[in-house]
């Protein structure tokens, strides 16, 4: 029998957190429940869940600051859940490495919805995807000089130096990597990468490409592009 997936709800409205855990448990989900940030990382290191569903207002250290305590040392998926509905409050929260954001009160359906959707997405991850043809590649890495992104191991080399990165940015500079000088719109990098299910809107890709270029920088020969009105290229100088 299939061990079940743990979800950690992470909540200080208490009859909210136990709606959730209600719905969850019923599709076969193991939840616990915890009222504070201090509380979730605590347990995360005994409770090992599969996912986090954390509520941004929280007493003492709240969600942005648990989600970047978390985001040091581990990659499991989270769901930001919140009131404030401010495109700040989504953008922080995902440039703090969330995966998704819902905005309260939500129906208690598409969170499951979502809760599988992410879950999917990131047990696919290391499952190598078909690979596009694009010069240098080999196998399930890119290299372009100075730069070797590697989807078998999740890795990237950047001017000789390891560079830390979440799934879901290293799959994206892949993507686009793998595909040099093709534009593509947001809407097909969010197919590409998070799936046709995923719930979220266009922004996430801006916010993950903002990430990419910080960590990233262009380089003589290659460049990550902004196509003005369009998307963005992995841009191969000539």
């Amino acid at each position: 029998m299939a061990e079940k997936q743990r979800v950690l709800i992470v909540d200080d409205d208490a009859n909210i957190a136990e709606l959730i855990s209600l719905y969850l448990t019923k599709e076969c989900y193991e939840t616990l429940i915890v009222y504070d940030g201090e509380a979730a990382l605590r347990v995360f290191k005994e409770f090992h869940p599969n996912i986090i569903l954390l509520d941004l207002m929280l007493p003492g250290i709240d969600g942005y600051q648990v989600c970047r305590e978390l985001r040091t040392t581990s990659q499991v998926p989270i769901i930001m859940l919140s009131a404030k509905g401010e495109i700040f409050d989504k953008v922080l929260g995902l440039e703090l490495g969330a995966d998704d954001y819902m905005i309260k009160p939500f129906d208690s359906k598409e969170l499951v919805a979502r809760v599988k959707a992410v879950l999917r997405r990131y047990h696919a991850s290391p499952a190598p995807a078909a690979a596009p043809p694009a010069p240098k590649q080999q196998g399930d890495y890119v290299e372009y000089p100075n730069l070797i992104v590697n989807l078998t191991n999740y890795s990237v080399t950047y001017n000789n130096r390891s560079v830390e990165m979440p799934p879901k940015e290293l799959e994206l500079l892949y993507f686009l990597a793998s595909s040099p000088n093709q534009v593509f719109t947001r809407e097909q990098l969010l197919d590409h990468i998070w799936g046709y299910e995923y719930i979220g809107d266009t922004r996430t890709v801006d916010v993950h490409i903002k990430r990419l270029r910080e960590k990233i920088k262009d380089n003589d020969n290659w460049a990550l592009s902004t196509v003005w009105g369009i998307g963005y290229k992995f841009e191969v100088k000539r």
